[in-house]
């Protein structure tokens, strides 16, 4: 099996019209599976004290930042279930599944009694739903771009993809913005008695109407024609067997991309609190214009992947991406305001677009129609896990130990460096290994 395979093309149909009522119903989901995400994430310092209380504030935190980890140990697990899943029993099977299985885990979240109530069974049950969340997130990056290339004219795999990465903005924008109503509306005694439960509460109510969209979808048609051949039967064995050397470069493309975001979007908003001490208000705004930015931008950088090549785009934004992260922290550390903020997120959007744009569709290209779930499930929750899952918890113990708040900045260095070896690596290798 080649891991240059070709890719098949959509229907006469779908190139005619677009992909649009398709790419709206994969969207729609996955905004609501990001958004639960990154709300826990938000709230992080509230759910330390709640569920996770101690004498010492930053064993709290760490302790809270901990159980957001333990969900992405989760999503490789979920990767191989629900990846394998959308390969063998078709893409919309996976995303209806996976969503349910994120609304079961965020009800959880919602309606756990604190450590104060019932001691600890109240962390236990953060820890299982966290981990349900983790599971169905694991399953969701497959399943959902396999779905948008599918339907996408493959000339056009770039932007549809990136409607993945845009609707995580959505997703940002959402979330970021219901933490900062509420933070801005009620109290800190309310916020963190009951008001941190009505984001979650969001989250619960808009899922129904989700899994109702997602369970009127179509098929994508490559997916029906491999499965009338019966290719679809052993796709995690001919991953893991046929295909791993294209997976472990495919988990480097992946490393410094969502180091990066895990760092500069989902930790600022704890970053700005903890250590500039920006209110939390604030601190919100800025993730929602790093998700403003990312959910316009990454179409545009879709598109420019198409146009130019995805390699070619990849590299120069991995590589601008670890030059420029030390400098931000920097900047925000010298002039702490909320007008420094605001425009360092802002750049901070533009550059996780330019990143993980062109990514869906690179790793779509990669792996073949009957192991697509499968391969783009494992290689990005694989990376997600290892790079990002706990870097909020890598992060401050980074600065706890050396007591610089530059400290995560040297974390993004690192892995950008390792996403632009493999993206060298991986290109090399695609270019060798052209179909016949």
């Amino acid at each position: 099996m080649s891991t240059a395979s070709t890719t098949l093309h959509a229907t006469p149909a779908t190139t005619r019209r677009g992909p649009w009522k398709e790419i709206i119903a994969a969207s729609f989901g996955n905004a609501l599976e990001f958004y639960d995400l990154l709300i826990y994430g938000y709230f992080a310092v509230v759910i330390g004290k709640l569920f996770f209380p101690s004498d010492n504030e930053t064993t709290s935190l760490l302790l809270a930042v901990g159980s957001f980890g333990i969900s992405f140990l989760m999503r490789p697990l979920g990767a191989i279930v629900l990846g394998s899943y959308a390969d063998r029993a078709g893409r919309k099977a996976s995303l209806t599944m996976s969503i349910l299985i994120m609304l079961i885990g965020t009800a959880m979240i919602t309606f756990t009694p604190s450590y104060q109530q019932i001691g600890i069974a109240a962390p236990l049950l953060i820890i299982v739903a966290r981990m349900l969340q983790g599971f169905s997130t694991g399953g969701e990056f497959g399943a959902a771009t396999a779905f948008m290339v599918e339907h996408a004219d493959p000339s056009r795999r770039g932007f549809f993809a990136s409607w993945q990465l845009a609707t995580q903005g959505l997703a940002t924008v959402l979330a970021a913005g219901v933490s900062a109503l509420l933070s801005y509306l009620l109290s800190d005694v309310q916020l963190n008695d009951w008001g941190w439960r009505v984001a979650f509460g969001v989250g619960l109510l808009i899922g129904p109407v989700g899994f109702y969209i997602r369970s009127q979808i179509d098929e994508t048609p490559d997916f029906q024609k491999v499965a009338a051949k019966g290719e679809a039967k052993t796709p995690l064995r001919d991953v893991l067997v046929k295909g791993r050397t294209s997976l472990l470069l495919s988990i480097g493309v992946v490393a410094g991309a969502t180091a990066f975001n895990y760092v500069h979007k989902l930790y600022m908003p704890t970053y700005a609190l903890k250590q500039l001490q920006i209110t939390a208000t604030s601190s919100y705004l800025g993730a929602l214009v790093t998700g403003v930015m990312l959910m316009f931008m990454a179409p545009v950088f879709g598109s420019l992947s198409d146009r130019f090549g995805r390699f070619r785009v990849l590299t120069l934004a991995l590589l601008i991406t670890g030059l420029s992260s030390y400098p931000m922290f920097v900047w925000l550390n010298l002039y702490p305001s909320v007008t420094t903020l605001l425009m360092v997120q802002a750049v901070v959007g533009i550059l996780i677009a330019a990143c993980l744009g062109p990514i869906p569709a690179m790793l779509a290209d990669i792996f073949p129609t009957s192991i697509r779930g499968t391969g783009l499930a494992l290689s990005y929750n694989f990376s997600v896990t290892l790079f990002g899952g706990f870097a909020p918890l890598i992060v401050t113990w980074m600065i706890d130990a050396t007591g610089s708040k530059l400290a995560p900045s040297f974390y993004v260095v690192a892995t950008s460096l390792v996403s632009v070896i493999a993206v060298i690596v991986l290109g090399r290798r695609m270019r060798n290994h052209r179909p016949t």
